[in-house]
């Protein structure tokens, strides 16, 4: 049996003569004068522009018949935004493209159920924490992809985007990894039940959702694998510390009036994401 483990345009580039006099200054002072760049030109633009997939059910999508992007990230980022009185821009892309858009500031902010972790921090900036959960496993009902344990990944076909946390964790145990650009849920889904993949490891609120959504399929989420309790939040880069701490502030207030927490139920069948999750060995 499996051991259980315990516990989603662009900032303009400065002028030329202010390159020249922030090379000129220590590495403190051009950190400040990036910082206070980046949020007087979004402040003066009025727009946040943010990465998100658009393909993400229930975190980032658009409604069935219509054009309209909508999903949980989707509207924190909306409500967000509209307290820091900024209107939002969303530029669809793959998970992969969307930090490194951050990175290079493409974009302010990427959101699309990222997932927080020390490698990530090494990079970039995270906002406060709004959704917590945990890893499962989706895979054919009628014989569990042949996988009782996550040892059993060593050999199987795993979908997901290369850089994920899940597909780190399907690579460590061995599976040989499928990629997608920027594919919807249900091509996932459909690869794994008819054996193109054998499993897809992911965040349990988007899985089981994601498999309500498409009841034809034989898939299940694994009955006993259950791992990484996560947390996750916005994603900016380093530098930007006064964009870092507006969301922030906007965040903070959203959890304590609820509003995150009203949006989660909205989303997510009723649950409420903002709550640590306790997993028990």
């Amino acid at each position: 049996m499996n051991k259980i483990m315990t516990p989603k345009f662009s900032v303009a580039a400065l002028t030329a003569a202010a390159a020249l006099a922030l090379s000129a200054c220590g590495s403190d002072s051009e950190e400040t004068a990036d910082t206070t760049s980046a949020w007087d030109e979004i402040q003066e633009q009025g727009t946040l522009t943010v990465a998100t997939s658009g393909t993400l059910y229930p975190t980032s999508y658009r409604e069935e018949g219509t054009d309209e992007l909508t999903g949980f990230e989707v509207e924190v980022v909306r409500e967000m935004a509209e307290r820091l009185e900024l209107e939002v821009e969303f530029s669809e892309m793959g998970f992969d493209e969307m930090m490194t858009s951050v990175q290079t500031g493409q974009v302010d902010i990427a959101a699309n159920d990222i997932e927080i972790n020390e490698d990530r921090k090494e990079k970039f900036v995270f906002s406060t924490p709004f959704k917590y959960s945990y890893g499962t496993a989706i895979v054919r009902e009628g014989d569990l992809s042949g996988i009782e344990t996550l040892e059993d990944l060593e050999g199987k076909k795993a979908a997901g985007a290369s850089t994920s946390v899940y597909m780190e964790t399907a690579r460590s145990y061995g599976a040989e990894e499928v990629t997608y650009d920027n594919a919807t849920n249900e091509t996932y889904l459909r690869d794994v039940a008819i054996g193109r993949t054998d499993v897809i490891l992911n965040d349990y609120y988007l899985q089981t959702l994601a498999i309500e959504a498409f009841p034809e399929l034989d898939i299940v989420i694994h009955p006993t694998i259950k791992y990484r309790p996560s947390e996750g939040g916005m994603v900016m880069n380093k530098g930007n510390d006064e964009l870092v701490e507006n969301v922030n502030k906007a965040i903070d207030e959203m959890l304590e009036d609820g509003t995150i927490a009203e949006l989660s139920a909205e989303f997510f069948d009723g649950a409420d994401v903002t709550e640590p999750i306790d997993i028990e060995e």
